[in-house]
C-alpha cells in the first residue's frame, strides 16, 4: 500500500491557503495536507484587506506590465505570472462561486464588496480539498532529515510531527517564525522595512485640509523616486496612491533616512514650473480685474488653491493686474514646486506590505522549492516580494501560493517511472 505524502504549510494567510488547497486538489487521496496557523483568526489580513472590501487583485493581464508593478521580486516573478496571473485568479474564483468586478482604477474587488466573500471562499475550498487547518498552533522549529527525506517539525505547544515537504507562507511580519526556520535551513533573509506607508509631515501648508484630495506629482530630491496619481492630505500629513508607490519603491532608501527627508510636490501636473508660470501669466492677461484667491487656471480643490495662493505671498484680496511677475514666481514655485519635510511614516491602515524576505536568488521560481534546502517551499511575503498598491501584493500571494501548491503535490523524480 503506498504511503501518503505529508505535506505541512506554516501559515494562515492568503499564500498559504492558496498554496493548501491547490496541492489537496492536485494530490487527492495520495497525501495529507495540514496547514498551520500561529493565532486563532486565520486569513486575517484578508479580512481587513481594502477597507474590509478585499482587493483579489489587478485588471492587469499582460505578465510583463504586471511584473511591472513589484519594486522587488519583479524579475523573478515574470515567469511565473506565464503561468498563473490575475486573470487565472478570476476564473478561479468565479469557478467557486466568487463573481468579481473592476474599479476605474484597475483593482478588482468581489461584487459584494465584502472581504468575507473571498476568506468564506478558501475556507470552504480548503475543507472541500481535505486539507486539515489547524489553528492556534504555529510551527516553531524544523529540522531537515538526511537525503531529502522530509522534516522533524516542532510546534507551539511542545508536540512533534514528521512531513516530507513544507512549505513556509508566513509572512512579512519580521516577528514571524518563518524567518526563523528558514535561516536555520540557510538562508539568507534580507533585511526587513516597511513599504507602502504613509507620511508624518507637519506644515502650516496642510493645517486643516484633511480630507483633501487631488492629483500630484510626488519626488524625494536627490533620488529618482518619483510618482504621479492620486494624493490625500491627511490628519498626519500625506497618503494616497501616489505617496504609498513613492513609499514602496523607496522603502529601503527612505529606512536608510530614518524617515525624515525632504519632499517635492506639483499639484498641477504634467506640467513644470516654467509651465505653471506660462498658464499663470495667461491667467493674469485673460482676467486682470478677478481676485486670484478665485482664480485658479488649474482646477485644484478652493481650498488647496487658496492655500497656495498664500503660501506665495499673494495678499486673499489681490487681483491678477496687480501681481507682479517676482510674485507669479513664487506662486508658480507653490504651485509647481512645494517642498515639504517628512519627519516620520504610518503603516497603510492594517494592510501592512514588508521589504524583505528569502533571498530570491536562492529560491527556483519555477516551482519556489529552496536551493538551500530539498523540499522546502516559499510563498507570499516571506519571500523579497512586494508590490504598490493596487491588488498586486494579493496576486504573488496567489501565484507563488498556486506554483508551490503544485511542486508539493508532484511526485519526486527518484519515484518517476524511467
Amino acid at each position: 500500500m503506498a504511503v501518503k505524502r505529508r505535506v505541512v504549510v506554516v501559515g494562515g494567510g492568503a499564500a498559504g491557503f492558496f498554496a493548501a488547497i491547490t496541492c489537496a486538489e492536485a494530490l487527492g487521496a495520495a497525501g495529507e495536507v495540514t496547514l498551520y496557523e500561529a493565532t486563532a483568526h486565520p486569513l486575517a489580513k484578508v479580512r481587513v484587506s481594502g477597507g474590509g472590501r478585499c482587493n483579489v487583485t489587478h485588471a492587469c493581464f499582460d505578465p510583463r506590465e504586471l511584473s511591472r508593478r513589484y519594486p522587488r521580486g519583479g524579475r523573478e516573478l515574470l515567469g511565473a505570472f506565464h503561468r498563473w496571473q490575475p486573470r487565472d485568479t478570476v476564473d478561479w474564483f468565479a469557478a467557486r462561486g466568487v463573481a468579481t468586478k473592476v474599479e476605474p482604477d484597475g483593482r478588482m474587488f468581489p461584487v459584494t464588496d465584502d472581504s468575507a466573500t473571498i476568506a468564506d471562499c478558501l475556507l470552504a475550498a480548503a475543507a472541500t480539498a481535505g486539507v486539515r487547518v489547524v489553528t492556534a498552533q504555529g510551527v516553531r522549529k524544523a529540522e531537515a532529515l538526511p537525503g531529502g527525506a522530509g522534516f522533524w517539525l516542532t510546534l507551539t505547544d511542545g508536540a512533534e510531527v514528521r512531513c516530507e515537504r513544507l512549505l513556509l507562507a508566513t509572512g512579512g511580519n519580521r516577528s514571524s517564525a518563518g524567518f526563523t526556520i528558514a535561516a536555520a535551513l540557510g538562508h539568507t533573509i534580507e533585511p526587513l522595512v516597511p513599504s507602502l506607508f504613509t507620511f508624518h509631515i507637519d506644515d502650516a501648508l496642510l493645517v486643516g485640509l484633511s480630507g483633501l484630495a487631488t492629483t500630484a506629482t510626488v519626488a524625494v530630491p536627490g533620488t529618482r523616486l518619483v510618482e504621479t496619481g492620486p494624493m490625500l492630505v491627511t490628519h498626519w500629513g500625506l497618503s494616497g496612491p501616489a505617496v504609498l508607490r513613492l513609499s514602496a519603491w523607496g522603502a529601503r532608501i527612505l529606512a536608510e533616512r530614518n524617515y525624515e527627508f525632504p519632499l517635492t510636490v506639483n499639484f498641477a501636473p504634467p506640467r513644470n514650473r516654467e509651465a505653471v508660470l506660462a498658464e499663470l501669466v495667461a491667467q493674469r492677461a485673460r482676467h486682470p480685474r478677478r481676485q486670484v484667491a478665485n482664480g485658479d487656471p488649474f482646477g485644484l480643490p478652493q481650498r488647496l488653491w487658496e492655500r497656495l495662493v498664500s503660501a506665495a505671498g499673494v495678499p486673499g484680496d489681490a487681483q491678477w493686474a496687480g501681481i507682479g511677475n517676482a510674485a507669479l514666481g513664487a506662486l508658480a514655485g507653490a504651485v509647481a514646486a512645494t517642498e515639504l519635510r517628512v519627519v516620520g511614516k504610518s503603516t497603510f491602515k492594517e494592510e501592512f506590505v514588508t521589504c524583505g524576505g528569502v533571498r530570491l536568488a536562492e529560491v527556483d521560481f519555477r516551482t519556489l522549492e529552496s536551493r538551500k534546502c530539498p523540499g522546502l517551499y516559499f510563498a507570499g511575503e516571506v519571500l523579497d516580494i512586494d508590490g504598490i498598491t493596487g491588488g498586486f501584493n494579493f496576486q504573488a500571494a496567489w501565484t507563488t501560493g498556486w506554483l508551490a501548491g503544485r511542486a508539493l503535490a508532484a511526485p519526486d523524480p527518484a519515484s518517476a517511472p524511467a
